[in-house]
This record gives C-alpha cells, sequence and structure tokens, in this order.
C-alpha cells in the first residue's frame, strides 16, 4: 500500500469510501477519465469483521475479480487540518485486511476530506433525499473520492 505518490498508469480503478456502517464503492473507466458509482456494501460489524473472513471482504474482493482494477483507491479521513485520526487509523487497518484478500492488486490512499459533504450536496441539489440518498450517499462519496484522485493525477502527468 502506498499514499498516492505513483504515476498516472491507464485502467480501471475501484474506489472506496470505509464507512463505520457502509462502503461505498466506485469505478471509473479504462481510460481514468470518468468515475461511476458501482454498489454500497455493508460493513460487517460481526463476530469476524476483523478477519479476512468477513462478508464485507468477501463482496469487495469479488468486486475486484469482477472489475480487474489495476488499482484500488481507498479513501482516508484526514482532519481539516491534515492530520490522520482515529477514522483514519480504523480505515488502515481495514484496508491492510482488504491488501491481504486481493493481492497483488495495490492499495493507494486517497485525502477524502469533504467527499461526504460534497455527495450529499450533490445528491440534495438532484432532489435525492431521504432514505434513497442515505443508500446511495456512500457510492456517491466514492465517486468523488475517485474523481478527485484520477484528476489530480491527469494534472501531475500532463504536467
Amino acid at each position: 500500500m502506498n499514499d498516492d505518490r505513483a504515476g498516472f498508469a491507464p485502467g480501471v480503478r475501484l474506489a472506496v469510501d470505509v464507512g463505520t456502517v457502509r462502503i461505498g464503492v466506485a469505478s471509473c473507466d479504462p481510460s481514468g477519465l470518468l468515475a461511476s458509482p458501482v454498489v454500497t456494501v455493508q460493513r460487517d460489524r460481526g463476530r469476524d469483521a476483523d478477519t479476512p473472513a468477513a462478508r464485507d471482504l468477501a463482496e469487495l474482493a469479488d468486486l475486484v475479480e469482477e472489475y480487474h482494477p489495476v488499482e484500488v483507491v481507498v479513501g482516508l479521513p484526514v482532519t481539516l487540518s491534515g492530520q490522520e485520526s482515529y477514522a483514519a487509523r480504523d480505515v488502515r487497518a481495514y484496508a491492510a485486511r482488504l491488501a491481504d484478500r486481493i493481492a497483488p492488486v495495490p492499495i493507494v490512499f486517497a485525502d477524502e476530506r469533504m467527499s461526504t459533504a460534497v455527495a450529499t450536496r450533490r445528491l440534495s441539489d438532484r432532489g435525492v433525499r431521504g432514505k434513497r440518498r442515505r443508500a446511495v450517499v456512500d457510492q456517491a462519496a466514492a465517486v468523488e473520492i475517485l474523481q478527485s484522485w484520477l484528476d489530480a493525477h491527469r494534472r501531475r502527468t500532463d504536467a
């Protein structure tokens, strides 16, 4: 796993927004231009939640098999000042368990500051409210994370 410093190479990517209850997943096209929502996975908080046998990890591993990504971009929640919080430590631990399941596909981290807030605002602007918004906000946040990551890497590569 690395912290988002490698160069940009074309290929499908999956983005994962790890929440305490749900995990949003997004993907991009092979050229890396456009991120799209995929699915919301319920976070497995049962007895085996911290093991590689957890249902959510299995579902994410199945998505990796289906999409054949060149890497998985995991949203890392940092504070507005850029410091890692308890939530970031939880995401890093979760990403380590996921990395074990999907090797050799690498995991990279992306700053996800404000991704859920932006996703919520965009959904509200489109008239998506209530239960419907709760069902898709995690996917929308994963789209925000991936699109920001793609845009930043393309800018670096084009410069």
